[in-house]
């Protein structure tokens, strides 16, 4: 590539393609238009999802493309529209692809009139969507401040009347005045770390301050970082910012605002007439609370009077109480005697009637009647088992395979002692033993007739 791209074409006519064209003319635009401010109004706004915006700009007889890529997009405070006046701030370029010639924009702000009002209501409207404006955060003044911390300029009207109005209404307030600049570009650090440094100071409350002066005199008080720092703050604050008319960011974040710096002191101040007028209505409520119990504990004293009586007499209807006592102790005693007695003698007649020597009596009748009945039984029941033994021994000789044989019939058993039953079960030569009714005999078997026997026909 050439190094210097803008070089006039030579005489060989030397011939680009588009892309060659397009990027030459970009880098020249680049080159010469590196940043440049640009005004105009919005119109066609797009947001794809990439988080990049595109619009354009136009005035009256022309108008340009221009991208604002994300990373530059989200600091952009102001909601874009169509139709706003901007000024912007980028360079030209040229979009090869397309060759679409376009401003890559750095910055977007708000153009003529109305501008830090535009700003002002953005951030208005973000940080109401947080919620750093909302009711139930904001902390409720303490009702007598001893130590107040003071936010403001060191010179100037503001920090004299806030501490004439004390030195008039609370005297005893102890005043400390933490400085800052309050108006041009270092003011806004300056104001988030005095914030920062008072309320680390354990301070009852605290005054941010101002005296009156243009939108941009205030405008440090409509900073983000300003409105967020007061948002931390754990000491209760009063915003006191301007004239009556003038409104801040600082204002809607604070725990309460003050039309002006003096009547943010007057709400810290108490009054010390006041106080004294209140110090005059509790002494006389304490007096009169203390009088009507004083009466109402000296009647109650001359009730307990009335009820209370003489030691002497409570002694002597205890010592009745005791006489009493011990005469119904004795007549118990004697009744529980009379009936201990008449249970002893109700035993001992049951005890008489139930004498060991009665039962051994009757015990020793009974078993000399058993003695005798005990040897009948036994040879009864003898003759029973008897005669029930020779009436099983019939009935099992009557079915006994012995007996059987004694009637002249044999029973064949193989070499295991196993009944032999049919011819089939034997072999020629084979041996045998036979059980007679009297004695055994061993066999051999000859021919168990099993086979068919083949005879001549002819």
């Amino acid at each position: 590539m050439l190094t210097d791209p803008f070089q006039r074409l030579n005489l060989d006519r030397e011939v680009l393609t588009v892309s060659q064209l397009n990027g030459r003319a970009r880098m020249l635009l680049e080159d010469v238009f590196a940043q440049v401010w640009v005004e105009g109004e919005l119109s066609n706004l797009a947001r794809p999802a990439s988080g990049h915006v595109y619009f354009t700009l136009k005035d009256g007889n022309a108008q340009v493309r221009c991208a604002l890529f994300r990373q530059n997009a989200q600091r952009v405070r102001q909601a874009l529209r169509d139709g706003l006046a901007v000024r912007v701030r980028g360079k030209v370029s040229l979009f090869e692809g397309r060759g679409d010639y376009q401003l890559i924009l750095d910055n977007v702000e708000p153009a003529g009139d109305g501008a830090l009002r535009l700003a002002f209501e953005a951030l208005k409207e973000k940080l109401a969507a947080e919620g750093l404006f909302a009711t139930e955060r904001k902390r409720a003044l303490p009702a007598h401040p001893r130590r107040i911390g003071i936010i403001s300029s060191p010179t100037g009207a503001v920090i004299r009347d806030i501490i004439s109005v004390f030195r008039r209404r609370a005297p005893h307030v102890e005043l400390s005045l933490i400085p800052t600049a309050v108006q041009g570009r270092e003011a806004t650090r300056q104001i988030v770390r005095a914030l920062a440094l008072a309320d680390a100071q354990g301070f009852d409350a605290l005054i941010l301050a101002r005296g009156g002066g243009s939108l941009e005199d205030l405008w440090c008080f409509n900073e983000e970082a300003v409105a967020r720092a007061v948002a931390g703050c754990r000491t209760p604050l009063v915003s006191a910012v301007g004239h009556e008319t003038d409104v801040s960011i600082a204002d809607f974040v604070a725990d309460v605002r003050a039309p002006t710096p003096s009547a943010a002191a007057e709400l810290l101040a108490p009054h010390a007439g006041d106080l004294e007028q209140r110090l005059e209505m509790l002494r006389r409520r304490l007096l009169h609370c203390t009088r009507e119990r004083l009466r109402r504990d000296g009647l109650r004293l001359d009730g307990l009077a009335r009820r209370l009586r003489h030691p002497g007499e409570r002694l002597q209807q205890q010592a009745q109480r005791i006489d009493d006592l011990e005469q119904r102790l004795l007549r118990a005693l004697d009744r529980h005697l009379c009936a201990g007695h008449e249970r002893l003698a109700r035993l001992e007649t049951r005890l008489a009637a139930q004498h060991p020597g009665r039962s051994l009596n009757l015990l020793r009748q009974r078993l000399a009647t058993l003695d005798a009945r005990l040897p009948r039984a036994m040879q009864a029941n003898l003759r029973q088992q008897r005669q029930r033994l020779q009436s099983l021994g019939q009935t099992l000789n009557i079915v006994s395979p012995l007996a059987t044989l004694g009637r002249g019939y044999s029973i064949l058993l193989d070499e295991r002692g196993h009944a032999i039953r049919r011819a089939e079960q034997t072999q020629p030569g084979q041996r045998l033993e036979a059980r007679l009714g009297d004695g055994r005999l061993h066999v051999r078997v000859e021919d168990n007739h099993t086979d068919p026997i083949t005879l001549p026909l002819l």
